[in-house]
């Protein structure tokens, strides 16, 4: 794990220039910081990061308050995410009113918490499967989904919404999953892939039609988007059946388990 205390604010130039840039920050003994979001706070900057030190394996999650002494330039949430641009938003309108921002808000953050979910999910799974003949497909499926967390990424900190307070959670138990499923062979990983993309597919679909119902013309970029995420999902749900997901033992079993944990972490994630 990395150690919380070799993390360095000085000098404060190198740091912001980092996080324009890149989103992301190398200390000089080797500790690479990811910024996963990055948030206003009345005393400065509130950040969300993942900190990895070239010689572990694992890493930790930080919750960072960049003092406002650092002089961080306004601007800094669309430059770490977002291309300049002439309008007003890229995905997300402006909230009507406080409604509305919530409504948002949970939306945007359980979509963003089942990406990141579904990442340590794949990792997980090419840890155990990586040099066998399905990593190459594992990691293909897994590709696509660090598009969506990149995008997900990209709106929350465009937006300004705090992800869930359990990423730590869903960073453990997702890689314990998708590595427990590979243990049962490429079989237990295809219905692990099976499970998870069926239930998130169902969870966008539910949000398809609450949008289309309240305006989606005002949502027709976030509908887009999500429309987007959803087919890919549902071509990972169908790539497991055609590698013989079913043929696991206790397939039923599993796959049940395995949803029912996806509820709870939906639930839970839009709340906490």
């Amino acid at each position: 794990m990395v150690d919380d205390k070799t993390y360095q604010l000085k000098p404060a130039d190198k740091l912001i220039q980092s996080l324009q840039s890149k989103g992301k920050l190398i200390l000089e003994h080797g500790t690479v910081v990811q910024w996963l979001a990055l948030l206003p706070h009345s005393s400065g900057l509130f950040c969300v990061a993942f900190a990895r030190s070239p010689r572990a394996c694992v890493g930790s999650f930080w919750i960072l308050l960049l003092p406002p002494t650092l002089q961080v330039p306004v601007t800094l949430f669309s430059a770490v995410t977002l291309q300049q641009s002439s309008r007003a938003y890229s995905v997300i309108p402006p909230p009507r009113d406080s409604e509305e921002k919530e409504m948002m808000d949970r939306m945007l953050r359980v979509d963003h918490a089942g990406e990141y979910g579904a990442n340590r999910i794949y990792a997980g799974q090419m840890a155990v499967l990586g040099r066998s003949r399905t990593g190459p497909l594992i990691q293909e499926m897994w590709d696509q989904e660090k598009k969506h967390l990149e995008k997900f990424n990209e709106i929350l900190a465009e937006n300004r919404v705090r992800p869930t307070a359990l990423l730590p959670l869903w960073n453990v138990a997702g890689f314990v999953l998708g590595a427990s499923s590979a243990l049962l062979g490429k079989e237990g990983a295809m219905a692990c892939t099976v499970a998870v993309e069926e239930s998130i597919t169902e969870h966008y679909n539910n949000q398809i039609r609450t949008l289309m119902e309240k305006d989606p013309e005002r949502y027709t970029e976030l509908l887009q988007v999500i429309k987007e995420f959803r087919d890919d999902e549902m071509e990972h749900h169908d790539t497991g059946l055609e590698h013989d997901a079913e043929t696991v033992p206790g397939y039923w079993l599993l796959k049940n388990a395995i949803q029912l944990g996806c509820k709870v972490a939906i639930y839970v994630s839009q709340r906490i």
